[in-house]
């Protein structure tokens, strides 16, 4: 796609479509983390945002459950159970990651469409 940075921003209005959008390439290209998962919760794309903030390659995660074997710390209620729960959400909230780190305070956005074949996790860390 060949997009720079400045092409979606972390509150985008569109970012659902753009995100869906998107190749690899072009996820490792904007400024915050972003998990893509299938209804499953299996990883289907993880960009180099979030590899450097947890730590964790893309081929370590791509393939795995994100809430049982990637990022524990996020099943729960205010999370994964958001995904479960809702048929379509969008919804910003502060977060503290936890696991594999010291306590990280972040932004999270969770991001599913109705209909639609993945849910994304956006990821911005506070300064």
């Amino acid at each position: 796609m060949g997009q720079t940075k400045s092409a979606i921003a972390f509150d985008d209005q569109n970012a659902f479509e753009w995100l869906d959008k998107a190749d690899d390439a072009t996820l490792d290209e904007v400024h915050f983390g972003v998990v893509a998962m299938g209804a499953d919760g299996n990883v289907v794309a993880y960009n180099a945002v979030e590899s450097a903030l947890s730590g964790l390659s893309p081929a370590r995660v791509i393939g795995r459950n994100f809430f049982n074997d990637v990022a524990p710390c996020a099943n729960n209620y205010m999370v994964a159970q958001r995904y479960l729960d809702e048929i379509s959400l969008d919804e910003t909230l502060p977060y503290i990651f936890t696991l594999r780190m010291a306590p990280r305070r972040v932004r999270l956005r969770l991001l599913k469409s109705e209909g639609g074949s993945r849910r994304y996790l956006l990821v911005d860390t506070l300064r």
